[in-house]
């Protein structure tokens, strides 16, 4: 039923909606006279598109009752993101059918692998975007590429975070390194200020070139900062003993090892050496007379004021983090990074904005509340891809069996149904939807059952492939019903070979005896049987109905006429009449088939047979008398 919006003027234009299959909005709208202002319909409209929904039609200003569909899930008809849902439906599959036998940390690395490959989809999607954001002509659609180039990217920020700190489990030590990548690969708004410092003919006199060395020391890139500093010591042979000090420290500066071949007592106290050894530099004043390098030096100490200075530079409270963590406590264990990620956002906005959804969604990963990223990710992004998919995989790593919905399904079922019924709302990616309901074991048969019955069957070839889902899953009762629907599309259509073909698959017997009327009907009309080939080849189907056998039967009468079997044809003939399961209306007919067999030079029917034909003329003659006394 149709409701109306709350709020709205009875008396004025209305909105009305009602929920339609595939999760699509059909409203109506009521407009009155010509010229007469929407008053309340702009409001609501407004309403619904704050909610995310998106129109496949504008309103028009002056119209009688129309109807409107709205779509709730754009980023499905995108031909664009179709690569994302086609190539991690793959990866979800893999996942699904891969080795849970596998323990430690062979199952994690296999994890890890697979959250990479969803990230390797995403960048590719990205890619594709960015290169169709160049190539548009239309302003429209290159803001709308860029727009979903940055959704994609921040939706891969986040992945990255969550595979560092849930599936990969980093320890203290890597845990560091993992975050460096992390921001080296995403903070790359800095990345055209260093190819054009690098790219210049002396790339020490550019004006730029001290922010680049700064960005390499703040993204922890102190070989390449080094190779930048060299330039400028072989340019400024005054301060070559300043450069070799400084050169000497980011050389010697320890990093925590992946390999885990120094315990983190040992790297701690390489650490604190090394860090005494710059603040006395620092205090001797060795950098005194270069304000560029003492301010490297401060960084490389941690000095968080120094460190804030090229806040610019970083862009990002994440980025500043990581390099305060690098630089001031880089054995940080994982339940420490709650503490520092609070302290530094709150330092690097400083009051001057508040979080975005983005850092809202960040800070809950390092704070390890995972179900606060997935809720927080489920209101903020237009689809249910991510949170589907990334549900899933931290459900495989076993992070998410503890957290049950109160209405009986687990939060990864409910987010794979999710995303699964949204697949349902488009014309051809329905068919990845069948498998992501295969793999929700409470609800995914029941909501696979109800959601293939509303796929339009519009080919034949469609009808066949959903046929063939249902069959390989025992879905019975959806397997009549698409039969039903086509042949009653085919009878439609006078293509009765086709509906009597659909009607045997569905075992329809009622049906099956109408579409077997229709071709006596047909007969009787045209004198000939069209379909022969189907009728020919009934076999054992012919028994789903009276009809239908009498069908098959009188066709192979006419087989056996035609090949000159005239005492088979005979008997056959006299088995139909006698069986009564020819229409009433048909045996009459059946009697004129006899005529030809009665006529012939020799003998076919026995005195028996003749005695059995008049018995069936008589029936008929009887019939006909009693129907006209009737009249």
């Amino acid at each position: 039923p149709s409701q109306v919006i709350p709020g709205t003027d009875p008396s004025a234009a209305q909105l009305c909606f009602a929920w339609g299959p595939a999760e699509m909005l059909l409203c109506q709208t009521r407009f009155g006279r010509t010229g007469q202002a929407p008053g309340p319909i702009s409001q609501v409209l407004s309403w619904f598109l704050c909610w995310g929904f998106a129109g496949s039609k504008e309103v028009p200003p002056e119209r009688s009752p129309s109807i409107f569909v709205l779509r709730k899930d754009q980023d499905i008809y995108s031909q664009t993101l179709r690569k994302l849902f086609n190539e991690s439906h793959g990866i979800f599959l893999g996942l699904q059918r891969c080795e849970e036998e596998l323990a430690g940390k062979s199952r994690r690395a296999q994890l890890v692998q697979v959250s990479k490959n969803y990230r390797s989809v995403m960048r590719a999607c990205m890619e594709d975007l960015h290169q169709a954001a160049i190539s548009a002509r239309d302003p429209a659609l290159q803001s709308q590429y860029s727009t979903q180039v940055s959704i994609l990217s921040a939706m891969e920020l986040i992945w990255n975070l969550c595979e560092i700190m849930f599936v990969e489990a980093a320890a203290a030590g890597p845990l560091l390194l993992h975050l460096l990548d992390w921001v080296r690969l995403h903070v790359c708004d800095v990345d055209s200020m260093v190819r054009e410092v690098l790219s210049s003919e002396n790339p020490s006199k550019h004006e730029l070139f001290w922010n680049v060395v700064d960005i390499f020391v703040l993204q922890g890139r102190l070989d390449e900062a080094r190779h930048l500093l060299s330039k400028e010591a072989s340019a400024d042979p005054t301060s070559v003993n300043m450069y070799k000090v400084l050169d000497d420290l980011m050389k010697k500066m320890p990093v925590p090892s992946l390999s885990n071949t120094q315990t983190l007592t040992e790297m701690e106290l390489k650490w604190q050496h090394w860090h005494e050894e710059c603040q006395r530099y620092l205090q001797n004043g060795t950098f005194a007379s270069n304000s560029h390098m003492e301010s490297i030096c401060k960084i490389l100490l941690g000095d968080e004021d120094a460190i804030l200075e090229k806040k610019e530079l970083m862009t990002t409270w994440y980025h500043f983090l990581v390099t305060r963590l690098l630089y001031s406590c880089p054995t940080v264990k994982p339940m420490e990074l709650r503490f520092y990620a609070q302290s530094s956002m709150d330092l690097f906005l400083g009051g001057e904005s508040s979080p975005e959804p983005l850092d809202t969604i960040l800070m809950a990963a390092f704070e390890f509340e995972m179900h606060r990223v997935i809720k927080e990710c489920s209101i903020v992004l237009s689809n249910w891809w991510f949170v589907a998919h990334l549900t899933d995989l931290l459900d495989h790593c076993k992070l998410l069996q503890s957290h049950n919905l109160y209405f009986g399904s687990n939060m990864r079922e409910f987010l794979l149904l999710e995303y699964a019924s949204g697949l349902f709302s488009h014309h051809s990616l329905w068919q990845l939807g069948v498998d992501y309901f295969d793999h929700c074991p409470k609800y995914g048969r029941v909501y696979l059952e109800l959601h293939i019955e509303r796929i339009p069957l519009n080919t034949e070839q469609k009808a066949l492939k959903v046929l063939r889902i249902c069959e390989q899953r025992q879905m019975h009762e959806q397997v009549r019903s698409i039969c039903k629907i086509m042949a009653m599309k085919a009878l439609r259509n006078n293509r009765l070979g086709s509906a009597l073909s659909w009607s045997i698959r569905a075992k329809d017997a009622a049906f099956a005896t109408v579409i077997s009327d229709r071709f006596l009907k047909d007969y009787c009309e045209r004198g000939c049987f069209s379909d022969l080939d189907l009728i020919d080849n009934l076999g054992p189907s012919m028994l789903l109905s009276d009809r239908l056998t009498f069908l098959g039967k009188y066709r192979e009468f006419h087989r056996l006429y035609g090949e000159k079997r005239f005492p088979e044809a005979a008997k056959l003939l006299l088995m139909l009449m006698k069986a009564r399961i020819a229409p009433c209306s048909f045996w009459m007919t059946l009697l004129t088939d006899a005529l030809p067999l009665l006529e012939q030079k020799e003998v076919i029917f026995s005195t028996e047979q003749t005695y059995e034909l008049m018995q069936c003329l008589e029936d008929v003659t009887a019939g006909k008398s009693e129907k006209l006394k009737s009249q």
